[in-house]
């Protein structure tokens, strides 16, 4: 898949648990995980912008597009 999720490294930039983040974005540790594991199908912006406001950071910080 062409567009790669970089949370774990944000995460761990950040020192912060993916349980922690979860909590404080309103969304379950599984949802979380579909989404860090690149399997998740779509992403709501709200979700994205509550991750971002959560970690600082920019969706690019997240996102990544690499051609196949």
């Amino acid at each position: 898949m062409p567009i790669i999720v970089n949370l774990d490294r944000i995460l761990a930039e950040r020192k912060m648990k993916s349980k922690e983040l979860a909590e404080i974005i309103g969304i379950t540790t599984a949802n979380l995980s579909i989404l860090k594991s690149g399997k998740a199908k779509a992403v709501r912006f709200s979700t994205l912008e509550a991750i971002c406001k959560a970690l600082d950071c920019q969706p690019a910080d997240i996102l990544e597009y690499i051609e196949d």
